[in-house]
């Protein structure tokens, strides 16, 4: 395999902090959802690095969560959401 389609192939990790900025929420509130396993994470030189597909799962599970992605997180730049993958959508698709 190639060095690109290793790399693209490669799940997307975030930091703890950097997480906490995207979606909008507390780093502790991120750590509950680890220590409860609700976030996949793997740990890199003695840090959490967070799985981004399972941390978009989680923030649609939870109406608080998902609200605060919206308003302090990614979504607040986001006017009108049109993904159409409903794994990665930050809200199931009308009539589901």
């Amino acid at each position: 395999m190639s060095l690109m389609a290793e790399q693209l192939s490669a799940p997307l990790r975030v930091t703890l902090s950097e997480a906490s900025r995207l979606f909008g929420v507390h780093e502790k509130t991120l750590r509950r959802a680890i220590h409860s396993g609700e976030i996949r994470y793997i740990v890199v030189r003695g840090r959490y690095r967070l799985h981004f597909d399972s941390l978009m799962v989680w923030s649609q599970k939870k109406t608080t969560i998902r609200n605060k992605r919206d308003s302090r997180g990614i979504g607040q730049w986001v006017e009108q959401w049109k993904i159409r993958n409903t794994l990665y959508s930050p809200r199931p698709p009308d009539g589901v």
